[in-house]
């Protein structure tokens, strides 16, 4: 929605007139439009002067909830979760992770989307092309909320992202009034090739794990310097907290993760004393929606947890 901002100018000096008199300086009222303020998830304040109409963004998570309220987007990087068939011959700015800045200013954008944690790095050259960014975070379903307000704003339509909203609220209302109220011990893991490290209360796991107040064995735990949302794996310390309930999220080629993260449990006697393991509780959840953020289709992923927990596999 627009936003008129008022401003007056009072003229300064003295006008003098023939007669020797003075007229008293009046202030000039002067109108400029601003299309759209926002408050941005890097604490910064972005000023839209016009509609954007060739955005960019660096996530694909992104794609679905901005083209859902309007937004009209010439870029993207590349996915193999979560690309949209209607986005799939947008060009293409490289990897999520390392984001090519040619291929991105060949896209001509008046508006940028950048990925929290993961893209800032582009803010200085954006800022030298006098191309507007926001730095956005879509991880917890509030994230998703925000972002959807942020994304009609850019748009103009704020309707739409009302209605998508309140949607998606009402049906993760009813699927987490169907969940049986239960102080459930939960823990959830990140499997890469790598290895392992423990999801927090910030990942999108975790956040569904608190709507249905379960509690997150490693709620408490450090994080990780450079990844808020996840502390160091120990199976000391799972054995200790032991969980009834194990999510697994993982990055890479999830089957291969999956074979390989069975056979380690099994040969390891301390994988077999956690009753999460015991009583075969121990889940994968699906890519698609809990390694980059679900965006619309939060409810989908509330769900898929809801239905483990319910003992339904996949």
């Amino acid at each position: 929605m627009s936003k008129k901002f008022l401003s007056s100018i009072l003229i300064a000096g003295l006008l003098l007139t023939g007669c020797g008199g003075e007229k008293n300086p009046q202030p000039v009222e002067v109108s400029q439009e601003v299309f759209a303020t926002i408050d941005d998830d890097a604490g910064r304040k972005v000023i839209l002067d016009e509609k954007p109409t060739r955005i960019v963004v660096t996530s694909a998570g992104f794609l679905e909830p901005l083209h859902a309220v309007g937004g009209e987007i010439v870029g993207r990087p590349d996915s193999k979760n979560q690309m949209p068939a209607w986005a799939k011959d947008l060009p293409s700015v490289g990897a999520v992770y390392q984001i090519d800045v040619e291929r991105l200013l060949a896209c001509a954008p008046d508006l940028v989307i950048i990925n929290k944690g993961m893209n800032e790095k582009l803010l200085p050259v954006l800022e030298q092309n006098k191309i507007p960014a926001l730095v956005v975070e879509m991880k917890t379903y509030d994230d998703v909320k925000r972002g959807l307000k942020n994304f009609s704003a850019i748009s103009g339509d704020v309707a739409a992202g009302e209605k998508i909203i309140a949607d998606m609220d009402a049906e993760i209302k009813a699927v987490v009034e169907r969940v049986p109220k239960e102080k459930l011990r939960v823990a959830i893991l990140h499997s890469t090739a790598q290895g392992l490290t423990v999801q927090l209360d910030g990942s999108i796991a975790g956040s569904i794990a608190k709507m249905f107040g379960w509690e997150n064995v490693a709620s408490d735990m450090t994080p990780l310097e450079k990844n808020p949302d996840a502390a160091p794996y120990s199976m000391e310390t799972l054995a200790e907290q032991n969980p009834e309930i194990i999510f697994v999220t993982s990055m890479g080629d999830a089957d291969e993760i999956k074979s390989n993260m069975l056979k380690a449990i099994a040969d390891n006697a301390a994988w077999q004393a956690i009753g999460a393991v015991k009583n075969n509780r121990l889940y994968f959840l699906p890519q698609d929606l809990f390694l980059l953020s679900p965006g619309l289709k939060y409810p989908e992923a509330v769900k898929t947890m809801a239905l483990f927990q319910l003992g339904v596999r996949s």
